[in-house]
């Protein structure tokens, strides 16, 4: 399992979608291009282009088409985040100044709405109403799963189902799409393109509760933000589900609001720790990746199959 030649293969690949991430971005606007451009240089692992890239491998791979797809994808992963950091009144996100701490909140927004914008705009150029379909449901369930994610916070009562369903629709179904679009966009077959979506949406879901994982197991150089942000914005993820069903662990827990001190919330994670919580938060994230893994094998031996399987192996097993 080599991410890094998977990376060094697609180099040149991944290198033309940056450009067009850059050209995508670019305004007439100041404040928009800066702000644009701070949050495409904050990096990331580019997960979704890399896996677009690899679902396109299934068809008539060319980039110069696919790109568009992947940077689309990209951009509108990129302002959900500006969204969520507004949301969740996030300062650091990657070890870096967030949009909305560099600016403000309004100038957060709109830089947002831009970037969504910006990703519609790439999509024009796939000539594929199937591939807008998939990406307006894309667009229309991730916003679905945001207003939930607000809706749901410091919500104590909530069961495994609200969670599984948040977690799809934040995340898991921009993977999925991020699979299919690439087969679409270099018009891989139907049976093809749907396999990678399940795919990617197995891989999706393990990816998210291992993040929630590492929220509690991770240091705060290796996140790039404080641990357990999640509890304390009142975001309720796998671990504290499982916590809950303790009473006395329950107790606790619902104590947490906005303020509660660092002290309290380092108390927590050391309690989620010393427990079976993290242990079987990793059993279901390994669940959905074997079915993810599963459904790869049905798919046409290759390169690019091993590739995806590597990734997702990764994905699901990372440390951080």
């Amino acid at each position: 399992m080599n991410i890094k030649l998977i990376y060094t293969r697609l180099k040149s690949d991944i290198d033309i979608i940056e450009k067009e991430l850059e050209q995508a971005v670019g305004s007439t606007s100041p404040i928009l291009q800066e702000a644009s451009v701070h949050l495409l240089q904050a990096g990331g692992k580019r997960i979704r282009p890399v896996m677009l890239l690899l679902g396109a491998k299934f068809g008539d791979y060319d980039i110069h088409r696919v790109k568009y797809a992947a940077a689309s994808l990209e951009l509108i992963h990129m302002a959900s985040l500006v969204h969520d950091d507004v949301i969740d009144d996030a300062v650091i996100r990657r070890g870096e100044h967030t949009v909305k701490a560099e600016w403000d909140n309004r100038v957060a927004m709109y830089a947002g709405d831009y970037i969504f914008a910006a990703a519609l705009e790439s999509m024009t150029k796939i000539d594929d109403v199937e591939a807008h379909r998939i990406l307006s449901r894309t667009m229309t369930e991730l916003c679905i799963g945001e207003i939930i994610q607000i809706q749901d916070k410091y919500r104590y009562d909530q069961h495994l189902r609200d969670y599984l369903r948040r977690i799809k629709r934040k995340t898991a179904i921009l993977i999925a799409a991020s699979c299919q679009l690439g087969a679409i966009a270099a018009g891989a077959p139907a049976s093809v393109h749907q396999k990678l979506y399940d795919f990617g949406y197995n891989v999706g879901m393990s990816f998210q509760i291992t993040d929630d994982i590492l929220d509690f197991t991770a240091s705060e150089k290796e996140l790039g933000k404080p641990a357990g942000g999640d509890l304390l914005q009142g975001n309720i993820t796998l671990p504290v589900l499982y916590a809950m069903e303790n009473e006395a662990m329950r107790e606790r827990i619902g104590t947490v609001h906005a303020h509660s001190s660092r002290e309290e919330i380092d108390a927590i994670i050391d309690l989620l720790k010393d427990s079976d919580v993290i242990e079987r938060s990793h059993v279901m994230s390994r669940q959905y990746l074997d079915r993810a893994l599963a459904i790869l094998d049905e798919l046409p031996v290759g390169r690019h199959r091993n590739s995806l399987r590597d990734i997702a192996l990764f994905i699901g097993k990372r440390k951080y």
